[in-house]
């Protein structure tokens, strides 16, 4: 068999398994189609995940469906203020027996972690995520300990009662691959919803939902190797370029995107570009993946924020007015 042949049907069958997520993941969530594609987009960039949405539009359920749906392993974690970072991490833990101390894994170990309201913990805790999103390992009294692969946090904060929170650093935002924002859902969705709960569904029995791996790890790294061989011309580089200096001389912003941010949207621009079928780069997959990239990089100026701009509107008007390469 040809082998590049056989590289071009693995590819076609990772992003056919990749696409039935939406499917499946749609028997349990309703509307948030965008929000699904972020994750697996993530997925495929190896990067993490900051869901903002107000209480009750399922960015908990939807993490779960996505685990369910590609037989992955998942873990939540409560952030609260009284929570330490070997909550999240582990620790030894003295055996009387053996007389030693032994490591208990904490949460982390896992391939998706949910980290619920991760604003209402201390920076302290909050810090304890950042070798494990940055470098995939957490070390504990010297040791370094590998985490499973894959492996994504999925960060939650709700946009309202920031009273007694603690907002993330930018340092620590610019970790996050992609921000997304979880809206409230259309009348239609609603009625679906409340259908759904009368006909008896149970967020917390997915599987009586019918929900079923569609999609596993193989696929996933099939899926991986298949967008690191997407094609980006140097015009699109450029673009990439354009875009993210002009952040940083609007007058609306106070911070642009630095680096990591382009390297970042590239890389998103990537792998939507395979998703949706090509082996190339275009300036509409830049576009697309403009917002979820670069809205947590970005900081508003205070006067700008008090006349109602956003960083959604500053990033959409940078869009309109950058050229775009033929």
């Amino acid at each position: 068999m040809d082998p590049t042949t056989d590289n071009a049907g693995s590819s076609g069958s990772a992003r056919s398994s990749l696409e039935s997520l939406r499917t499946e993941i749609s028997k349990a969530v309703v509307g948030q189609d965008p929000a699904v594609t972020g994750l697996v987009v993530a997925l495929l960039c190896r990067g993490h995940v900051l869901l903002e949405g107000v209480p009750g539009v399922a960015k908990t359920l939807l993490v779960r469906a996505l685990a369910a749906s590609l037989e992955l392993d998942t873990k939540r974690v409560q952030f609260t203020p009284d929570l330490m970072p070997s909550d999240v991490t582990g620790s030894l833990i003295y055996d009387a027996r053996t007389t030693e101390f032994s490591f208990q894994p904490g949460p982390v170990f896992t391939n998706l972690l949910l980290a619920d309201e991760i604003n209402r913990t201390p920076p302290k805790t909050q810090s304890s995520l950042l070798e494990a999103m940055e470098e995939r390992q957490v070390t504990v009294d010297g040791t370094p300990r590998p985490l499973p692969e894959p492996f994504l946090v999925a960060a939650t904060q709700n946009p309202v009662e920031y009273e007694g929170t603690y907002p993330l650093p930018e340092a620590q935002l610019d970790r996050f691959l992609l921000k997304l924002t979880v809206p409230l859902p259309s009348r239609q969705d609603e009625i679906n919803v409340l259908t759904r709960h009368a006909e008896g569904f149970n967020p917390r029995d997915l599987a009586a939902a019918g929900i079923r791996p569609v999609a596993g790890p193989a696929d996933l790294e099939a899926a991986r190797a298949a967008v690191a061989k997407t094609s980006i011309s140097p015009e699109i580089t450029a673009y990439v370029v354009d875009i993210c200096r002009a952040t940083r001389d609007s007058p609306s912003l106070t911070l642009g995107a630095s680096p990591r941010g382009a390297t970042a949207l590239l890389s998103t621009a990537r792998a939507w570009a395979w998703l949706t079928g090509r082996d190339y780069v275009i300036p509409d997959d830049v576009k697309a993946l403009a917002l979820p990239t670069l809205r947590h990089r970005v900081q508003l100026r205070p006067e700008a924020e008090m006349e109602g701009v956003t960083a959604d509107s500053v990033i959409n008007a940078i869009l309109a007015h950058v050229p775009v390469p033929r």
